[in-house]
């Protein structure tokens, strides 16, 4: 099932105001409800060839298991529907060509990249991350952090030593502890959510999220809500209004109607005629 036309989608990536060149990169494919978001680590080399590795590689292998996969079930002993799957997947495949590239190409050696993914099927979302890419939700008027940073100063957070709020406010915010392409392996968090009709979904780099306040971004969101497009320009604006010190990236997805899946073989016939 094509999802062009049951997700609205746009997208915005800036260099930022001190940055010379752009290290992030960002892709969408509504036909299979795909949306990636990388940004190539500042401090490391070549970060944007980390970025555009990411993207080609799980955009190509979602493409191929969303196709192999019709039916939604669940498949491992982790419960994770199958589409969860080849997104992690893709992700730790990507991690291993990045990480390959670095070994062997002295010009991208110590590269790397975070990721922010979603993937939308039969009214569900999975999302799947490594590193500080983050992904946030508006749900009528409650807008929520989905992911959790792979952060030096979360994990601190998760022991008690910071609040949230002194967390925002620190200048070592940025160190994460786990990205693509640095170590041989890696974990990718992964999740699945529940989609409702007018659920607003952000991907962005900490070109964003670190120079504009959430509460922020909520308005903003809240505000552009009927013009997305609008919306994302502004979040972009507000970024760069206040210093603009890294790239700037921003996803939209906005879910419009329901996308389930047929069930039962009337129902695959029809998709399939249809």
């Amino acid at each position: 099932m094509s999802l062009k036309d049951k997700i609205r989608y746009f997208q915005f990536t800036h260099t930022g105001r001190v940055r010379e060149h752009n290290e992030d990169a960002v892709f969408a494919d509504m036909e299979v409800g795909l949306v990636v978001l990388a940004d190539g680590m500042g401090g490391y080399n070549a970060g944007e060839v980390a970025a555009e590795l990411a993207i080609k590689t799980v955009a190509d292998m979602v493409r191929t298991g969303v196709e192999r996969e019709t039916r939604t079930s669940v498949d491992d002993s982790s419960g994770l529907m199958r589409q969860s799957i080849v997104l992690r997947n893709a992700i730790i495949r990507a991690n291993k060509i990045i990480w390959q590239t670095a070994q062997t190409q002295p010009q991208c050696r110590g590269m790397g990249t975070t990721i922010a993914a979603i993937l939308f099927h039969d009214d569900r979302v999975s999302i799947a991350h490594v590193g500080d890419s983050r992904v946030y939700r508006l749900r009528k008027n409650r807008f929520e952090q989905l992911t959790l940073d792979h952060s030096l100063m979360q994990e601190l957070v998760d022991r008690g030593f910071f609040s949230h709020d002194e967390a925002l406010r620190s200048t070592n915010r940025n160190y994460v502890t786990r990205a693509l392409g640095v170590e041989p392996t890696v974990d990718a968090d992964v999740q699945e959510e529940t989609v409702k009709p007018d659920d607003i979904y952000l991907l962005c780099s900490d070109g964003l999220s670190d120079m504009v306040e959430e509460e922020d971004i909520h308005l903003t969101i809240s505000t552009f809500s009927a013009n997305l497009q609008t919306g994302g320009e502004q979040l972009v604006q507000l970024a760069n209004a206040n210093g603009g010190r890294d790239n700037i990236s921003v996803c939209l997805a906005q879910v419009t109607e329901s996308f389930a899946e047929a069930r039962g073989l009337v129902g695959r016939l029809k998709g399939w005629l249809g």
